[in-house]
């Protein structure tokens, strides 16, 4: 069988199973197989492929079938036009969660420009928390833009911790990321949590943190949160549902009880003038915003996604 063969027969069984983006899994897991990239794989369309990666591939699509992500089969997802490992540890990136890095980062920028400062386009200086990092994909993309900014990226999860510190690694930015288990920002929540690095053979050396008395003092908070509605699971894509952390998936009943408690601690860990980054789930602003309406918050804004959905709210701290 030649590679055109294969992938038509791939894309053929997945288009059947009404599996969605059928031609684009088929691609990803014929790729992965053959540890190839597309441009070769449309350029060599009469390539033998061995029994072997025959048999591999045409498996793959069988678990595709019965649910299981290409992101799990690949183990694998591109996020910032950067490449990270996922496991069944870790949420897979999504595009949408994108505008959280590009909301931080015109932030700080018109912060400096407000007070008459250079922007730092490093990000020296600069002190980042990620709350709920997962495959760590935020604070790993946003080290990649300021690469002399320090991050503590914070998990409930050990085993995501444990992929995050893998992607540092591979994408360089281990120096400049703390792991840290923790429920959101309060790491007396977490039983025998030290704040030091999860294991400092897996990511590397651990920066210090500039504290205000004895709490964290960030420049920038960004997060992620769980935001789905634990009442929406069964309308969630099979999946989502059977396969993605629930821990990293559910906020709580409605999906929006997070905020509150992440909004509160944001509060306490911010500098004066601290940006805080959120995402939002789906319906969820009517329930944040009013949050953030307070004597604590001021410049709150609101940004969309490709849909028109609102996806991110930002504030600073007064």
């Amino acid at each position: 069988m030649d590679v055109r063969t294969a992938l038509k027969n791939g894309i053929a069984r997945l288009r059947e199973a009404e599996v969605a983006s059928y031609t684009l899994a088929a691609e990803l897991l014929l790729l992965h197989v053959l540890g190839r990239n597309r441009t070769w794989l449309y350029a060599h369309p009469e390539e033998a492929v061995t029994p072997s990666d025959e048999q591999k591939f045409f498996e793959l699509v069988a678990r595709r079938i019965t649910g299981e992500p290409t992101q799990h089969l690949t183990s694998k997802q591109e996020f910032w036009g950067l490449e990270f490992e996922i496991t069944h540890d870790v949420l897979i990136p999504r595009p949408e969660t994108e505008h959280v890095i590009e909301v931080a980062l015109d932030r700080l920028a018109l912060r400096e420009v407000r007070a008459g400062r250079p922007n730092k386009n490093d990000g020296a200086g600069l002190y980042i928390a990620d709350i709920g990092t997962g495959s760590g994909c935020i604070a790993i993309a946003v080290a990649k833009e300021l690469p002399a900014a320090q991050f503590i990226a914070t998990d409930i999860s050990p085993a995501a911790l444990v992929v995050a510190g893998r992607n540092a690694v591979r994408h360089g930015v281990d120096n400049h990321i703390q792991f840290v288990e923790a429920n959101l920002l309060d790491r007396t929540a977490v039983p025998d949590v030290s704040g030091e690095l999860l294991s400092a053979r897996v990511v590397g050396s651990q920066p210090m943190i500039r504290k205000e008395g004895t709490s964290w003092a960030f420049d920038l908070i960004v997060s992620n949160p769980p935001y789905v509605g634990s009442r929406e699971a069964d309308t969630l894509a099979r999946e989502v549902r059977e396969h993605e952390p629930a821990a990293a998936l559910f906020g709580g009943e409605e999906g929006y009880e997070l905020y509150a408690a992440l909004i509160a601690q944001a509060t306490t860990h911010l500098k004066s003038g601290g940006i805080l980054v959120l995402e939002l789930g789906y319906n969820s602003l009517p329930a944040v915003q009013p949050l953030l309406e307070s004597a604590g918050w001021t410049k709150v804004g609101v940004t969309n996604d490709m849909a028109g959905i609102p996806r991110v709210i930002a504030a600073e701290k007064t």
